[in-house]
């Protein structure tokens, strides 16, 4: 489902050029759910943004479902992004004039023909939060936030799911149930979870974890099956 070539990210500081990425290859299978772990520094959202497109590499490819996106001319990079990727930001990038309900049915609005109000109030419904919906972003706690990202990021049905950081800026609490929610989904749908996370607890409910440091990936596991 996921499919990573060789894959380089370098920025030019001053006269310096620093080095993100020096070369990944990764096979990611539909359906797998994969942790990248690693220092902070180490590459890990940088890969996460250039699996969704939202970035440009330097060198290699990045393939989703099949399709090659790295030398994708913009518009036909959101078409990719729009039917075959949800993001989850740790930020949530919530837009601040738009309801609950209307965040969530922003990406099918962008990309989706037909009126996709009832699958959005339901993904809302499933999440805990159907007496928010008309709520704005101000209005809602940053688990009740979160959870509204995670809604967004699946009302599209999309086969991959690329997560950084989902419960990061949550408590313990909070950051539990967005993270059950969101394999829950993940297992629903046969959806190809990528989530980027520094806490090895997250990491073990992975079907995978990739370790990145200084650009490579140094280790990657795949969990113990239980007999």
């Amino acid at each position: 489902m996921i499919e990573v070539r060789g894959l380089r990210k370098s920025i030019r500081n001053g006269t310096r050029v620093v080095e993100i990425l020096r070369g990944i290859d990764l096979v990611v299978p539909q359906g797998q759910f994969v942790a990248i772990m690693g220092a902070s520094g180490s590459g890990k959202t940088t890969l996460l943004g250039l699996m969704a497109g939202l970035d440009s590499a330097s060198e290699g490819e990045v393939l989703l479902d099949g399709v090659p996106i790295s030398q994708l001319a913009e518009d036909k990079l959101a078409g990719v992004r729009g039917s075959k990727v949800g993001f989850v930001f740790q930020s949530y990038q919530l837009i601040p004039t738009l309801t609950a309900l209307e965040n969530v049915l922003l990406p099918h609005e962008l990309n989706a023909r037909g009126d996709g109000r009832a699958k959005a109030a339901a993904l809302l419904e499933a999440v805990g939060l159907g007496d928010r919906m008309g709520h704005y972003p101000v209005q809602l706690s940053g688990g009740e936030q979160q959870r509204v990202a995670l809604a967004r990021a699946f009302v599209l049905d999309p086969p991959i799911v690329l997560a950084d950081e989902p419960t990061g800026n949550l408590d313990s609490t909070n950051g539990e149930q967005v993270l059950k929610l969101l394999t829950e989904r993940q297992r629903e749908g046969n959806t190809t979870l990528v989530l980027v996370t520094h806490d090895p607890q997250i990491a073990a409910r992975a079907d995978r974890r990739i370790h990145l440091r200084d650009g490579l990936v140094v280790e990657d596991e795949m969990a113990a099956v239980m007999a």
